[in-house]
C-alpha cells in the first residue's frame, strides 16, 4: 500500500479546510476524526493559512538559497546568562580611575533596570576585574580569564555593539533566538531546517546540547522551546543530545522487537498515515512519517556519533580533559565538531550559569574555565580540518551585564545587573572577517556610540551567511507573513563580512 499524496493536493486541502468545514462533511470528518484520535492527535485540521509541501517536511524550500552562501552551516555556543562583556571583551581604560565612583546619571538615561538594582541608592563603577590583554595582530583586548581565546583573536571577529530591548532572561533569550520576545515562534535552527533542509539524512538537520556551568549553579531554566518549531512543521525542532547511554530519548528498541520488525511497522503506520494526510490534509502528519522514518536512521547513526574512542589522544589536549566527561561543555564542543563533520546544518550548544548577580569575583573565572579552552579549540579544530571557512561559528549570550556594581563595591558578594543596551560576542569562520573588531560603546561601556548592531541584525547577518536574504524568507501564519529576523526591520551587518 503507498498513499503518495501530491503536495499540490494536500497544499489546497490545508488552505481551504476549515475545521467547521471539516466536521460538516460528516462520513469523510468522522472518519478522519476518529483516526486522529487514534493516533494520538488532539485535532486533525490544518490551520486554514497553513503551508505545506513534502519540501517543508524535510528537504528544504524550492528557490533556497537565494545566493550562493558562504557557510554551509552554524555552531552557535550560546552562554545564557549574560556573560560580563565588560570583563571579558569591552576593556576602557577610563575604568581604572572611575572604579569606585558613582555611574552619572545621565549615562543611565531613562533606562528600565531590573528589580535587583532598581532599588539601590548608588551604581558604583566597577572596573574590569581580572585585568586583560592586546591580543592578535590587531590588537584585540580580551579579558585575562579566557586566555584560550585570547589565542584566536586573529580568528575572530568581536561584535562590541550588540544590543536588545529585553532586560529579562526568559525574554531576552527568547528574543534572541526566535527573533521575538513571546512565545510560540520558531527557533533560528528549525527556520534553517525548515528553508535549506538536511544535508545528511541520516541526522537531524537541528541538533542541540546543554550543559551547566560551574558559575551560577543551576543556571537560569531552559526550555525546549528555545529550539522549539513554533508553528513551522514540527520536523524541524531541534533534536536534544543528552549524555550517557541513551542520548536521544525513546531511540532504541524495546526488549522484544528487532531492527526488521520497527522496519515492518513503519512501513504499516506509514500507509495508515499517508492515509490520514489525504483524508485530513493535515501537515503534521507528514511530519510525523518524517519523524518516525529519522528516529529509525538515528538508531545507527547517533552510537556512532557519540562514540569519541576514535579521537587520537591529541583531540583531548586541544579540548582539554573535561571533553572526556559526558555532558560537559567540552564534550559538547568536541560532539559539535563530529556533528558538522557529518553535515548537520545547525548546532546549538546552550551553556548555563554566567547570571553573575552575586560572588562575580569567586563565580565568572570558574565559567569561563568551563569554556575557554574547548571553545578556542573547536574552532583551531575546524581550522586544522579545513571546515572553518564553511563554518559558522558563534560564540554569546542573551545581553551583558552592568558596569556598575549589584551589591556594595568589593563585597565578595558582588556581582553585576542584566544589561541589554550594549554587550558582546564573537564570530569566526563562514565569511566572517578574521582578526576584527566592530562596534564601540562609551567610556562606561555602557551606550553604545558607534556602530549598533540589534539582535535582529545578529540574525539577519547568519541567515546571510547561509545564502537567505531574510526579507524574503518568512511563513504565512495567522495572517501574517513571519520572519526569523521578526517583523522589524533588520539589516546585514556587511561591515564585518569577508
Amino acid at each position: 500500500m503507498n498513499h503518495c499524496l501530491p503536495n499540490e493536493i494536500l497544499l489546497r486541502r490545508a488552505q481551504l479546510m476549515t475545521r467547521r468545514s471539516l466536521l460538516g462533511s460528516s462520513a469523510v470528518s468522522l472518519g478522519a476524526f476518529a483516526l486522529g484520535n487514534l493516533l494520538g492527535r488532539e485535532s486533525a485540521v490544518a490551520a486554514p493559512d497553513s503551508q505545506v509541501t513534502q519540501a517543508q517536511v524535510g528537504g528544504g524550500l524550492p528557490g533556497l538559497p537565494h545566493f550562493a552562501p558562504k557557510a554551509k552551516r552554524v555552531i552557535y555556543l550560546f552562554q545564557s546568562g549574560g556573560p560580563s562583556h565588560v570583563d571579558l571583551f569591552d576593556h576602557k581604560d577610563e575604568l581604572e580611575t572611575l572604579h569606585g565612583t558613582d555611574l552619572p546619571a545621565s549615562v543611565r538615561g531613562d533606562q528600565r533596570l531590573t528589580g535587583m538594582t532598581s532599588r539601590q541608592k548608588s551604581f558604583p563603577i566597577v572596573k574590569p576585574l581580572w585585568g586583560g590583554k592586546r591580543c592578535g595582530e590587531h590588537g584585540t583586548w580580551i579579558g585575562n580569564t579566557l586566555p584560550h581565546t585570547q589565542t584566536i583573536a586573529d580568528d575572530i571577529t568581536i561584535v562590541r555593539s550588540l544590543w536588545t530591548e529585553a532586560i529579562n532572561h526568559d525574554p531576552a533569550v527568547t528574543f534572541i533566538n526566535t527573533g521575538s520576545q513571546q512565545m510560540g515562534h520558531p527557533s533560528l535552527g528549525a527556520w534553517l531546517s525548515y528553508g535549506l533542509g538536511r544535508e545528511n539524512d541520516d541526522f537531524p538537520s537541528y541538533m542541540v546540547l546543554l550543559s551547566q556551568g560551574s558559575g551560577k549553579n543551576p543556571g537560569q531554566p531552559l526550555f525546549s522551546r528555545l529550539w522549539g518549531s513554533g508553528y513551522l512543521p514540527s520536523s524541524h525542532q531541534g533534536v536534544m543530545l543528552r549524555p550517557g547511554a541513551n542520548p536521544v530519548l525513546y531511540l532504541k528498541n524495546p526488549p522484544g522487537v528487532s531492527r526488521d520488525s520497527r522496519r515492518q511497522l513503519l512501513d504499516t503506520l506509514g500507509d495508515l498515515n499517508q492515509m490520514h494526510a489525504a483524508a485530513a490534509g493535515d501537515p503534521e502528519t507528514l511530519a510525523r512519517i518524517e519523524a518516525y522514518e529519522m528516529a529509525y536512521r538515528m538508531q545507527t547513526s547517533v552510537p556512532d556519533l557519540t562514540d569519541v574512542s576514535d579521537e587520537p589522544e591529541s583531540t583531548f589536549e586541544l579540548y582539554g580533559d573535561d571533553a572526556r566527561r559526558p555532558g560537559s561543555f567540552a564534550a559538547n564542543c568536541l560532539q559539535a565538531r563530529r556533528m558538522a563533520q557529518r553535515g548537520v546544518r545547525f548546532i546549538q550548544l546552550f551553556h548555563r550559569g554566567w547570571d553573575q548577580h552575586i560572588s562575580i569575583k569567586n563565580q565568572l573565572p570558574k565559567q569561563c574555565r568551563d569554556v575557554d579552552q574547548a571553545s578556542a579549540a573547536l574552532v583551531k579544530d575546524l581550522k586544522r580540518l579545513g571546515m572553518l571557512d564553511d563554518t559558522l561559528v558563534i560564540w554569546g549570550g542573551e545581553f551583558g551585564r552592568t558596569v556598575y556594581s549589584q551589591g556594595e563595591l568589593d563585597a565578595p558578594t558582588a556581582g553585576r545587573d542584566h544589561h541589554g543596551r550594549c554587550f558582546s560576542a564573537w564570530m569566526a569562520g563562514g565569511g566572517i572577517k578574521a582578526g576584527y573588531d566592530y562596534g564601540q560603546t562609551d567610556e562606561f561601556a555602557y551606550n553604545i556610540v558607534e556602530n549598533p548592531v540589534h539582535i535582529r541584525d545578529l540574525n539577519a547577518t547568519i541567515l546571510h551567511q547561509l545564502g537567505i536574504d531574510h526579507e524574503r524568507f518568512s511563513f504565512k501564519f495567522r495572517g501574517l507573513s513571519q520572519r526569523p529576523t521578526g517583523v522589524e526591520e533588520a539589516h546585514v551587518v556587511k561591515e564585518i563580512l569577508v
